[in-house]
């Protein structure tokens, strides 16, 4: 007698030759990647997201006929820009395949499970592995109208359930990932704490209760992991190949993590003895002095991005969009006492420039909800942080870019800022990729990036320590991007450049920028292939 499982995968089959057998076009790749997001989000168990062990098993046939049809299309004639659309799909079938076979969050990392978020992320998705029931506090104006509270307590009513369901899932042995985990959960009671006092005694009845579960059911959570830690002896990095796999099969990064290893000590290298050149050139030159009030940072911030907006303009680096200089500024910051700075704060203290060029970010996550591609595959975040090479390598790249254009030449104490940036980046991407090998602890990683970030300016203020390597440590190639994708995003550069040349033409690098902005935020070896037609750094084909 044939199974019910055995029938429903027999269907499926069918229905996948049947599929390949009636040709393949954009439009049905449109139509799978529709079904492939509506299965990538699980089902619900007791109102929370579903992932036990059981329902992974149960769901596996049903997406390795996904992938099959994927498989199944013939794109060799489609357009690039509809290929490269096939191979975004394929990435994010193969960011759901390791998840499953290696990564597996929900089994090894606490922090996986947490759900309040209060910011916005600079980046088109969190960083990191997050379930897909978290609750974006940052989307709420207080005081609540009671639709919003009615929203509110809907969204919190996910939390008892998922710290539940932790409780079952997390059976990993993954020692940093464990211990460090815990913090993220016991800040989730601190948001929890905090939206108590936004809400006050008067909210509804039905939002109070349902803030007053998640406490209770976050402080059942914390107790457990604590409880469990001590049994918690294992590595928690994925090893050497499987990294590999995952850079060049999720995050289409054509690197293995031996090239990551050189090609951050090369940066790391490069940026320390630029700095050194740096300082020798300014020796004669006044110091730099911080901000030492909030109106002196305020007046540095409003200067830096008058000065960043104008070279944007004036040198032709891009087409400025109405939305550009309204998403900078709404992220400035404010003053902060120089004993609580941390690294980042303490360059944009001095200059803020060097930093708020890295916000090149907020114009991307700007251009996405004002100019969404027409693509539906590129409309939203990618999955699994695919786009980090994209968006953290462009957002490093152009800190060095811009300063090679001018954008510093009546400022020169500013160049030392951007090599230390460049510096921090490469030394906790480093370290990162030690960790990922199991030859360093978290612990460990983090030392490298102290002690090779100039001037001792990691040292001043270990939280944001902790939390760059933790999420390092869970996220696969996220603390490499940066450095990554710039060196990619400047090869792209060179080859789109001397293409242009050849063809006798003048390059223009608003054109660049403009061409690159249109493609959106996918990897940069996919938005190679776009600009110069030549697909030859796109791995895993």
């Amino acid at each position: 007698m044939i199974s019910r499982f055995g029938l429903f995968l027999g269907v499926l089959l069918l229905a996948c030759a049947a599929h390949a057998q009636s040709g393949s076009t954009h439009d049905d790749l449109l139509v799978l990647f529709d079904e492939w997001r509506e299965f990538e989000s699980p089902p619900l168990l007791d109102g929370a997201p579903d992932y036990t062990a059981e329902r992974f098993a149960a769901r596996d046939a049903a997406f390795q006929a996904l992938r099959a049809r994927l498989q199944s299309f013939d794109i060799e004639d489609w357009p690039v820009p509809q290929q490269v659309d096939w191979h975004l799909v394929r990435a994010e079938m193969n960011g759901y395949d390791f998840n499953r076979r290696v990564l597996q969050p929900w089994a090894r990392d606490p922090a996986f499970y947490n759900t309040t978020w209060t910011y916005r992320s600079d980046v088109p998705a969190h960083e990191g592995p997050t379930h897909h029931a978290v609750v974006e506090l940052w989307t709420y104006e207080f005081p609540l109208s009671e639709a919003e509270e009615r929203r509110l307590a809907t969204e919190l009513a996910v939390i008892p359930p998922l710290m539940k369901q932790a409780q079952v899932n997390l059976t990993g042995n993954a020692r940093d990932l464990w211990v460090t985990g815990i913090r993220d959960i016991r800040a989730q009671r601190a948001v929890l704490d905090s939206l108590s006092d936004q809400v006050g005694t008067e909210a509804s009845a039905a939002l109070l209760a349902a803030i007053e579960a998640s406490k209770t059911a976050t402080d059942e959570l914390v107790a457990w992991l604590e409880e469990q830690a001590p049994s918690k002896t294992g590595p928690s990095g994925i090893g050497r190949d499987n990294y590999t796999w995952y850079q060049q099969n999720v995050h289409l990064v054509p690197l293995t993590w031996e090239d990551e290893v050189r090609l951050l000590e090369r940066e790391l290298a490069r940026a320390w003895s630029s700095l050194k050149l740096e300082e020798q050139r300014n020796k004669h030159l006044p110091p730099m002095v911080a901000a030492g009030s909030p109106e002196d940072y305020d007046a540095l911030a409003d200067e830096a991005v008058d000065r960043i907006m104008t070279f944007l303009r004036d040198k032709d680096i891009v087409t400025v969009a109405d939305y550009m200089e309204p998403a900078m500024r709404e992220h400035m910051g404010s003053f902060v006492p120089e004993e609580q700075r941390h690294f980042f704060w303490i360059t944009a203290h001095y200059d803020p420039a060097p930093l708020f060029t890295h916000f090149w970010h907020w114009f991307e996550l700007a251009r996405m909800d004002n100019e969404p591609h027409p693509s539906p595959v590129r409309q939203g975040a990618l999955l699994y942080n695919i786009f980090d090479s994209r968006n953290e390598g462009t957002a490093t790249g152009v800190e060095e870019m811009f300063m090679h254009a001018g954008l510093y030449d009546d400022s020169p104490r500013s160049r030392e800022l951007v090599w230390i940036l460049l510096a921090q980046r490469a030394a906790r991407g480093l370290g990162s990729l030690y960790a990922h090998a199991n030859q360093m602890t978290m612990e460990d990683a983090g030392q490298v990036h102290m002690d090779w970030t100039p001037r001792g300016w990691m040292k001043t203020e270990k939280e944001l320590l902790i939390f760059e390597q933790h999420l390092y440590l869970r996220q696969p190639g996220y603390g490499t991007a940066y450095v990554t994708g710039k060196y990619l995003l400047e090869k792209t550069l060179a080859d789109y450049a001397r293409q242009v040349e050849l063809r006798g033409e003048e390059f223009e690098l608003r054109d660049f920028f403009d061409k690159l902005n249109a493609i959106d935020s996918i990897p940069i070896s996919l938005g190679h292939w776009e600009l110069t037609g030549n697909d030859d750094l796109v791995p895993g084909q």
